[in-house]
């Protein structure tokens, strides 16, 4: 094919997925801004005329498919249509945001602006800065939300789109992906976004129990099929029966969701019970309450079927902070199976899949797009206002807020308050009003007096005791967990630092009759008080933590500590160190005689090439690099690369928590690595089980272990109560297939219910 006809193609591809984007957009309850869209799609086209993905198709497609994203799939308008088409046009072309404010308008090149500002280092080179970018990025958020609905956007397609990228930048990726984009779109209500994105990162971080789960999932499917179907029958008939129009349907569970269920659990596949959930969507009556329609729908199915009184979960009445609407319930179906239910209205299923966008669709007429997450937008902004010096600690306190789960409270009038899990009588506080927080005694819960670590639980009813004289204290920090809480009163323990500080400083200032202190005298009484600097020095004369002397005259006697000079045998052997380690790049350890020392060096560490797959031989193990103890991968685990400063390789497991936050804060430093195998060395694993006990039980296991092979145990632990067993395992093996080599043998014993490596 001539490059002739290859242009004709791609212009005839780029073309169609243009007519798609505007016939997503006809689609919605939106106004037609037909041309301003084109406009944009043209001016887009033109700046990235030539320059191609790294997939190799033009790049064009990129914007174009982010738009897609965020007409049908969030429901957004025009203004992040056009947004969407030109969030890459400053950055990677001569066009500047005022280009784009003199031809669409002072919004679109705000948010155009605000996606500029955050991308630099998103996808490229400087990831290690993305706690700083994500500062950056709520920072934006907090003047236009739709900047980061189509930075969310934008990361999907990026993330269908990644197995044009190497392994390496895979990995910095889905890390930054399930760290923080996951999240916030779980945050934001985009359901259907957060569990896409979640699967793509499995399925490119565990290729291989992706692989197996998805054949699994569908190696069940018929058993599933039965079960539903003998479920929905008389539900269909009965519901059919109060002439509602509804579709019902089962849902299989995400496969991440069963994969994290599992490795929580310890469990295996074929004891996951909850794999899919029943959901009913009714569409909305007229003169009907939209309540009332769930309640009813509830009260027909407990009819027929047993209920679990400990599942029911009504987010109808006390929506998630997200806009989440629905009821849940779990009922013990015609096959023995307990079986969940969600019963949600047309409209509520589209707010869970697409978020507060799909609000719009519901507005009587047409619409011009606007800003539906005020309210959510306000606790982001509290944050910001306060914020914690240290990108990546801020992060984590955003972060604290965004995935938890939720609790519901009232205050003494009644009034209903939502909190994440584990939130203290301190939270609830900080909730209210930040003066109240700030001045909080103490809590009375249900009428009891309890402490501000008091964790709270759904239903309590809390009253808050103030008192003027009280203010916030560092041990504070200990009590709570919500984001606003721990940003108020880190802002209140500085400002009483500084209050301290000045009155130090006037202290100081009064006892000189308020004359200038020269450095020299200054540097004198630094010296005296030990103190780092002028503020702590001024902070520990406010906070009496040193006495000033009657007079100034003191200070003047002080004698000046001359610098601690090192002899000549120190100074020659830093001579000696700086002189071999510029020559020794390929050297060896070497012994050099000074004096009577003898000076021994490790040989300089090879530079590490971050680009190439590092092998993990058994000559490396325990030079360079790692096993920690945060995740104790064997070889065999699906596992990345971490550079430390030493240029060693710390190995973690791709699903690790404290590899996750490596992956997303340093993704410069991430590798790919590869196993090698591993004869000579071994690793330390465990493996607990659970079963029926009896007389003997744990020698037969032993026994069954020692069969074809030496074992080697490093400890046994286990105990026995009301005729059950639990046991674990500490033992030395070579690979991950061992240990499940092991469990299959562990399995086997007569009275064994359960078995499954755990973290040591």
């Amino acid at each position: 094919m001539s490059d002739e006809d290859k242009q004709i193609l791609e212009e005839q591809m780029i073309e169609k997925e243009f007519q798609g984007l505007l016939q997503d957009y006809l689609n919605s309850n939106h106004r037609r801004k037909v041309d301003i869209i084109t406009r944009a799609f043209n001016m887009a086209k033109e700046a990235h005329k030539g320059a191609r993905r790294r997939s190799g198709e033009p790049y064009i497609m990129h914007p174009l498919a982010v738009a897609r994203i965020v007409s049908s799939e969030m429901g957004l308008g025009s203004t992040s249509i056009c947004s969407a088409l030109l969030h890459d046009v400053v950055e990677d072309t001569d066009y500047t945001t005022e280009d784009i404010r003199a031809l669409f308008g002072d919004k679109i090149a705000q948010i155009v602006d605000g996606l500029t500002k955050i991308s630099s280092g998103m996808f490229g080179e400087n990831v290690s800065a993305q706690a700083e970018n994500f500062r950056k990025l709520l920072l934006t958020m907090s003047d236009d939300i739709r900047v980061i609905l189509i930075k969310i956007a934008d990361r999907l397609h990026n993330m269908r789109t990644l197995s044009s990228m190497a392994p390496t930048k895979q990995f910095k990726i889905t890390g930054e992906t399930l760290y923080i984009y996951a999240p916030l779109a779980h945050r934001l209500g985009l359901f259907a976004i957060k569990t896409e994105l979640e699967e793509l990162c499995f399925k490119y971080e565990h290729p291989e129990a992706y692989a197996d789960l998805t054949k699994k999932i569908e190696e069940t499917a018929p058993e599933r099929n039965m079960i539903y179907e003998h479920f929905a029958e008389p539900v269909i008939k009965a519901l059919d029966k109060m002439g509602i129009t509804y579709e019902m349907r089962a849902r299989v569970k995400s496969v991440y969701s069963i994969w994290n269920k599992m490795q929580n659990k310890g469990i295996e596949f074929s004891e996951v019970y909850d794999l899919f959930a029943v959901r009913i969507i009714f569409e909305i009556h007229e003169g009907i309450d939209e309540k009332k329609q769930c309640w009813d729908i509830y009260s027909v199915i407990t009819d027929i079927y047993r209920l679990r009184p400990d599942r029911i979960r009504d987010w109808v009445s006390h929506p998630k902070a997200n806009g989440y609407q629905a009821l849940h319930l779990t009922v013990m179906g015609p096959d023995g199976k307990w079986i969940e239910i969600q019963i949600r209205s047309r409209r509520m299923d589209d707010i869970a899949e697409k978020g507060f966008a799909a609000h719009w669709k519901y507005k009587e007429n047409r619409i011009e797009e606007d800003n539906e997450l005020d309210k959510w937008l306000k606790t982001i902004q509290e944050i910001l206002s306060n914020p914690n010096p240290n990108a990546i600690d801020f992060l984590d306190t955003v972060k604290m807020n965004l995935f938890s789960s939720e609790i519901f409270v009232f205050t003494p009038k009644g009034e209903i308050k939502t909190l994440p899990q584990g939130a203290t009588a301190l939270d609830f506080a900080y909730t209210i009003h930040t003066r109240i927080g700030d001045h909080c005694l103490g809590a009375k819960v249900n009428h009891t007096l309890v402490p501000l670590s008091q964790k709270l639980r759904s239903g309590d009813q809390i009253e808050i005791l103030t008192s003027q004289s009280v203010n916030p204290q560092p041990e504070w920090l200990n009590f709570v967990s919500t984001a606003k809480a721990r940003t108020k009163i880190e802002a209140s323990l500085r400002r009483q630092r500084r209050t301290i500080a000045e009155k130090g400083k006037n202290m100081l200032y009064e006892l000189f009759k308020n004359e200038p202190i020269d450095n020299v005298l200054f540097n004198k009484i630094l010296q005296s008080y030990k103190a780092e600097n002028k503020e702590d020095l001024y902070y520990m004369i406010g906070n009496n933590d040193v006495i000033l002397p009657a007079s100034k005259d003191a200070f003047f006697k002080i004698k000046e500590v001359p610098e601690k000079q090192d002899n000549l045998f120190v100074r020659y052997m830093k001579q000696a160190m700086s002189a071999i380690k510029k020559n020794a790049a390929d050297s060896r350890s070497e012994n050099k005689e000074v004096g009577s020392a003898a000076l021994s060096l490790e040989p300089k560490q090879t530079k590490i090439n971050r680009k190439e797959v590092y092998q993990l031989t058994e000559v490396k193990f325990r030079k360079n690099f790692i096993v920690p103890a945060c995740c104790n991968p064997l070889p065999g685990d699906d596992v990345f690369g971490y550079v430390t400063q030493k240029e060693e390789v710390e190995v973690h497991k791709r699903s690790c928590q404290t590899g996750l936050k490596l992956k997303s804060s340093f993704g410069d430093r991430i590798i790919a690595v590869s196993w090698g195998d591993y004869r000579q060395y071994s690793f330390l694993a465990s493996i607990s089980f659970t079963g029926i006990d009896r007389i003997g039980i744990l020698s037969t296991i032993l026994a069954k272990l020692a069969e074809d092979v030496v074992v080697n145990i490093q400890s046994v632990n286990v105990a026995s109560k009301d005729g059950i067993f639990e046991g674990q395992f500490n033992l030395h093996v070579h690979s991950a297939e061992e240990v499940n080599q092991l469990c299959t043998k562990i399995a086997k014993v007569d009275g064994v219910s359960t078995v499954h490596r755990s973290t040591l």
